[in-house]
Order: C-alpha cells, then structure tokens, then sequence
C-alpha cells in the first residue's frame, strides 16, 4: 500500500518510542565498545611482559611492570564491569520496546478491525487476519527483541575494528579491512534477494492459518462428510506451499554465513603475514601484532551472525508490511458526530427514503426501498433467501452503508450518528448466536457491562432461561466453552435475548431467532418475544410466521423490493406470497 520502504514505515510508526530507541541503541553501542576493550587490554599485558619500564604504560608515568600489570587488573575490572552494565541496560530496553511495540500494534490494529464494516471482512480471510494479530506481531517483537541490538553492534564493531587497525597500523588496515566494505555491500544486496521470498513465507503462512482457522471451525461438518482425507490433503498442500517458501529463502539465508566466513579469511589471513612480517622486521610492536590477530577475531564472530541477523530482519520487514498495511487500509464505515438521546430515539420512526445498495461485484439488491419502521411497533419481515431480510439488520446497525437514499432516525441520517450512540440504540438477536467462553452471567451481563445480579436474573427470567441455568451444577458460573458449545440451541438464543432484554435498547431486531429450535423452545422464545417487543421498535426477521402472526405490521421482500405489506390475516387473504408461505407451513390448501 505504500512505495515507502519498510523500516521506514515501522520506525515511522515507532516515533512515540524514539528516545527509548537512541537510548536502548546508545546503550547497545556503549556495550560493544567496552566489549571490544579486551583484546587492547591483552596487547598492554604482552608489552608489559616484553618492554617492561618502556611499555606503553611505562611511557604514561607507571615505572614499575608490577604497578602496571596491577593498574592494568583494575582497568579490566572497570571494563567488564561497564561492558555488563550497559548489556544489562540495552537487554532492558530492548525486550520492554518489543513487549510495548508488540502489544500497542495488536492492540491498535484489533481497533482498527472491529471498526471495519462487513463489506471489508467479506474481502479477507478470517485466519490471515489472525496470522497478522499474532505470528506477524510476534515476529516483529524478536526482531526488536534482537535483531535491531545486533545491527548496531556489528556495525559499531566493523568502525572501531577499522579505527584501531588504522592507528596501528595503516598498512595492515588497508589489507585486513578491505573485505568489510564489500561484505556490508554484498550483505545489502542479498538481503534485498530475501525480501520477496520472506513476502511468499509470510502470505503462505497466512493462508495456511485460514484453512486451519476454518477446519477447527467446522470440524462437526468434516467429521460427518466423513471428508478428514480431503481436509488432511487440503492442509498438507498448503503446509507444503509454506515449507517450499521457507525452504527457498533458508537456502538463501544460510549459504550467507559460509560466503562471510571466506570473505573475512582474507583479512585474517592479511593480518597474520602481514602484521608478523611487520613484527619480525621490528616495524610493529608485539603488542600492537597481538591487538591487531585479537582484533580481526573479535570482527568474525559478529559478522559471521550477519545472516542470521539480516534473516530475522527480512523476516521482521515482511511481517511489519503486512500489519502496517492491515493498519493503512482505509476504514469504509465513516463514524458521524450525532449522540442521540435514548428517550427521543425510543418515540422516532425510523424511515428509509429511495435507499439503495449492492453488494460488491454483485447485481443492487435495493432500488428505491422505502420503508418506515413505526416506533413502539413490531414490524414483520419475510421473503425467500437473498430478498434482503438480513441486508436491512447490516443497513440499520450501519455494519454495510448504503449507496442511496437515506435512513433518518430522530430526524438524522444514520451516516450522521456516531458509531457507538447508533448501535448502543439497538439490540440485535441474530440467528448465529455468538457466546464468549465465559460464564453464563457474564454473557448476559455483556448486554450492560455494570448490571447487577438482579439485573441479569430479570432479563434471564424475560428470557425464560432461568430455569435450566439454576438447573446446571455450576448455576450462573457455568462456562458455556468456545462459542456456547456446550449449550444447547434453545438455550444459546435465550442466553441472546436475555442479553437484548439486559441491553434494553430503543430499537430491538432479531433475526431468525427461533430459526434452528424445536416447537417448545419456539413457543418459549415467542412468549419472551412477545415480552419484550410490548410497546418496543422491533423488527423480526423470520422464515416461521407464527413468529410475526402477531406484528402490527408484516412486509414481504422478494428481490430487494417490498411486494406485500399489511397485517397477517390481510395478507394471508390476499392470496400472495405470504400466503403460500403460510399455507405450506400450516399445511392448508389455496383454492386458485
């Protein structure tokens, strides 16, 4: 979504935390500098050892090699100490920034998804937004965990190694640093050739995530297609495509660290003919030919890392494109600044003028629609599958928003309320009933987070759920597991609407709510219906009529227009659609 290159868009997005990161990277500099200290300290001991009173320290005023050995004691223990402190402060740093960093990205990019409307999560899979939300994040928390402290310091060891050998000897330098440039050149480059390989293992992942994310959902469905062959292959292939991804870019990856090792060897090797040759000729000291071999060691280790280095930070670009992206993209529902009061919300129609909306890439499913939903009223709504029954609950809550027309509540636009006063103003009972693994009480107290247990009786009493709650061995605390699974039907829906009575919102919807129960839970959810729609805007959507026989006023949609609209007993005597419906479903017989 952006030309920008990635470590710009994460440090740009990191700016909250920019003196934390100096700080943290100060930290990680300071701590290589005392690290690289030792090998000096080695060359002052074998001067001492050789040169004695005209040591290097001999020539700063310490006579004695044994004052010089002890002042050279005291200053290795002032080095290690200082090296331990400040690794002890950049491992603090470090770890706490990608902790912070971690959890406000997936904090802020779970915010920006709930405020998407449902026409944005028709385009994405349910399982890639997970693998965003957790490998991606997490993936981004090693590197800055790691990868950006080793960074720093292969870099603040390739210029001191460089700076000590020029002052040594500048001969020798040119020889054993020449490599260097050629190395962090050739280090750029490669990692540019891991970029689209770790973009294919992060998609992959994505989509592995997806399919697994959908099987575990519907596993009841696998079982008793007795298709867990099918699904197994499904998996494998998709397990297969991430290996292949992976595969590719670790062949990259790992053929990086023996092409480094050759290339320092040439320094190494440099400096041991060159600086011995040096040394026997007289020109260079021991203790400067011992820095120097000590040196070049303490250069391969950390640049010999530079692959596994470079590979978590491909990694890391990779995974922080896709979640910056999944944070850049635009949010299609635009919230208003209107906040109604509940009072005048509960006494307002709610009236849709010449509304119309589409689907994308697919044919407009309303033209025109006008419809008034009279406050205090319960309006039916019937009609065959894909009339829009369901597309007016999207309309409504602004889930989807409309193409035309308008929808005027409290004489505003929808488009005009804010977000969280227009659906605080409604409660929905949708047909797919969605429980959190909690406790029964506190799915009916999501209805209003500060109800009392009273509160959440009353409404369970409306509901007619009571009685089998305080029937189950653990009563209200009951955990309803993952989704309500082990609740029946019956009881998810009323646990539902017990949460809808809780809310006790202006305008009530349900949708299909008695769709998927038996005759006696029906007849139970239509007395509690019944309840709570006495003197309420409701809307019912339902396939069964008796569910609305009773509704002030029944609408019949086919093909996203209103076809028939009236009382039950009216349209059932005019010999329409509703009244087929109601003929099969009574089992009576139209006389043509």
């Amino acid at each position: 979504m952006s030309g920008e290159a990635p470590l710009s868009r994460l440090m740009h997005y990191m700016r909250p935390h920019k003196s934390t990161v100096r700080l943290a990277g100060l930290c990680s500099i300071l701590n290589k500098i005392w690290d690289l200290a030792p090998p000096l300290l080695i060359g002052l001991a074998v001067d001492i050892v050789v040169l004695r009173e005209n040591s290097y320290l001999g020539t700063l005023g310490i006579a004695d090699p044994m004052q010089q050995l002890i002042f050279l004691s005291v200053l290795t223990f002032a080095i290690w100490g200082l090296e331990s402190l400040f690794e002890y402060f950049f491992a603090i740093l470090w770890r706490n920034l990608a902790q912070t960093v971690q959890h406000e990205m997936r904090i802020e990019t779970f915010q920006h998804i709930q405020k998407q409307g449902s026409g944005w999560f028709d385009k994405r899979q349910k399982g890639d937004l997970l693998a965003i939300l957790n490998d991606d994040v997490n993936q981004l928390e090693r590197f800055l965990d790691k990868g950006a402290n080793d960074i720093l310091q292969v870099a603040t060891t390739v210029i001191i190694v460089s700076t000590v050998f020029l002052v040594i000897s500048w001969q020798v330098a040119l020889f054993a640093v020449l490599p260097i440039p050629i190395i962090l050149w050739g280090s750029f480059r490669y990692q540019k050739s891991l970029e689209p390989r770790y973009t294919e293992v992060r998609y992959a992942a994505g989509q592995m995530n997806a399919l697994l994310e959908n099987d575990l959902s519907g596993m009841t469905t696998i079982q008793s297609f007795t298709a867990e062959a099918l699904e197994a292959q499904r998996v494998e292939e998709l397990s297969q495509q991430y290996r292949m991804a992976n595969k590719e870019a670790i062949r990259l990856s790992a053929a990086f660290t023996p092409l480094i090792r050759m290339a320092i060897l040439v320094g190494f090797t440099a400096t041991l003919l060159l600086g011995g040759w040096l040394t026997l000729e007289g020109t260079l000291a021991i203790g400067a030919y011992s820095v120097l071999v000590f040196m070049t060691q303490r250069l391969l280790w950390p640049l010999t890392r530079l692959g596994e280095t470079f590979d978590l930070y491909q990694r890391a670009m990779a995974s922080s494109t896709r979640v910056l992206d999944l944070l850049q993209s635009p949010i299609e529902i635009i919230d208003g600044d209107f906040v109604a009061n509940r009072e005048d919300a509960k006494k307002s129609d709610i009236v849709m003028n010449n509304v119309s909306f589409c689907y994308s890439d697919r044919e407009p499913l309303f033209t025109d629609l006008n419809l008034t939903i009279t406050a205090g009223q319960t309006l039916g709504v019937v009609g065959a599958t894909g009339a829009g029954k369901s597309t007016l609950t999207r309309l409504l809550l602004r889930f989807s928003d409309i193409d035309g027309g308008s929808i005027e509540w409290v004489g505003k636009s929808s488009q005009d309320w804010t977000l969280p006063s227009l659906r605080s103003n409604i409660s929905l009972v949708d047909q797919h009933v969605t429980l959190f693994p909690t406790t029964i009480a506190e799915n009916i107290r999501y209805g209003k987070a500060n109800a009392s247990d009273e509160e959440v009786w009353a409404a369970a009493d409306v509901a007619e759920a009571r009685e089998f709650v305080e029937q189950l061995p653990s009563g209200w605390d009951t955990l309803v597991g993952e989704g309500g699974y082990r609740l029946s039907g019956g009881q998810r829906q009323r646990i539902a609407i017990a949460r809808a009575v809780l809310k006790d919102a202006p305008l009530l919807i349900l949708d299909e709510a008695t769709s998927a129960v038996d005759n006696e839970t029906e007849a139970a959810l239509q007395r509690s219906i019944a309840k709570i729609s006495d003197n309420r805007t409701t809307m019912i959507i339902a396939h069964r009529l008796s569910t609305i026989r009773y509704a002030n006023r029944i609408i019949v949609l086919d093909g996203g227009k209103i076809v028939e609209s009236g009382e039950h007993q009216d349209l059932v005597n005019l010999g329409g659609i509703y009244a087929r419906l109601w003929a099969v479903q009574t089992g009576e017989v139209l006389s043509d």
